[in-house]
């Protein structure tokens, strides 16, 4: 079994005509870090894939300050518009070319997090808050998921 976190960024600025350049508020870095610490606790991440957009790789540094992990990539189909289907079958190709690595953090924004969970977890789809992380147990031989619980970071 592995274990998938589908986390939505921080808590990030105001809309700009550059959406990929918002970044994070001093809550959202805040609400990173106090994930971090809870990932660290309970589900230490091994694998990271974030989005490239400033918001999502600012919220996988903060979960990084308190976690060590061996793998880390930027993922171009993770972001706001992705395609969540193809998302997934590039994450299921990642944990089984990765098989020793029991614990993958995926780093996006709403709706695909939400899509994200959908695809792993059929009739799924919970509404992300800002920070929150969807944990799903992941048996890669059948290909099938449970969400276990969807975790918020204290106010």
């Amino acid at each position: 079994m592995k274990t998938i976190l589908i986390m939505r960024h921080g808590e990030a600025g105001p809309m700009q005509a550059n959406d990929a350049a918002r970044t994070l508020t001093p809550r959202g870095m805040t609400q990173s870090a106090a994930m971090g610490q809870w990932l660290n606790e309970h589900f230490p991440p091994q694998a990271v894939l974030a989005s490239p957009y400033v918001r999502a790789q600012q919220t996988a540094q903060g979960v990084l300050q308190h976690n060590s992990v061996s793998f880390e990539q930027t993922c171009h189909d993770i972001v706001p518009s992705g395609n969540a289907a193809v998302a997934v079958d590039y994450l299921e190709t990642l944990i089984s070319m990765h098989d020793t690595l029991d614990t993958w953090l995926v780093v996006a924004h709403m709706p695909i997090v939400s899509y994200l969970v959908d695809q792993l977890v059929p009739g799924e789809m919970p509404i992300f808050p800002t920070a929150a992380v969807a944990v799903i147990q992941y048996n890669p031989d059948t290909l099938k998921s449970e969400l276990l619980q969807l975790a918020t970071p204290p106010n």
